[in-house]
């Protein structure tokens, strides 16, 4: 009988995480762009822009659609040491922000379609589960 009970919450965790996989580019767009204005504005500038030499810009930024794993790793962990966005060198820390897996994959959604950029993919929260620290 807790072998039943066990594979019955087991099924409904699974169907949680699939339906919050559901959400549509433009509802996670939505929801990022919110996200980005109560977390990343102060740094990287509502254009996305940032501050050359100390905020990297999001705007046109090579390094978002080659790094994919990095930038996901950054918004979901923080960022620390060289990177390299545009030909500019940046080495500042960025802190945690304590999103949730969905919270990052919206604003990842929201950047990566936005001020010129253009993903070939949404960002899913299963593969933001993926990205460990």
């Amino acid at each position: 009988m807790k072998l039943l009970f066990s594979l019955y919450g087991i099924g409904i965790i699974s169907a949680f995480i699939f339906l919050k996989q559901e959400k549509t580019l433009e509802e996670s767009i939505a929801s990022g762009k919110e996200l980005y204005a109560d977390f990343c504005t102060n740094c990287h500038l509502p254009d996305g822009k940032g501050v050359e030499g100390v905020y990297p810009p999001l705007a046109g930024s090579d390094y978002l659609l080659q790094n994919r794993k990095a930038a996901i790793h950054a918004v979901k962990y923080g960022q620390s040491g060289e990177i390299t966005v545009n030909g500019t060198t940046y080495n500042n820390f960025m802190a945690p922000l304590g999103l949730t897996d969905e919270e990052v994959a919206d604003v990842m959604n929201y950047i990566l379609n936005s001020w010129g950029n253009t993903a070939e993919e949404q960002v899913t929260l299963s593969e933001v589960s993926q990205i460990k620290n």
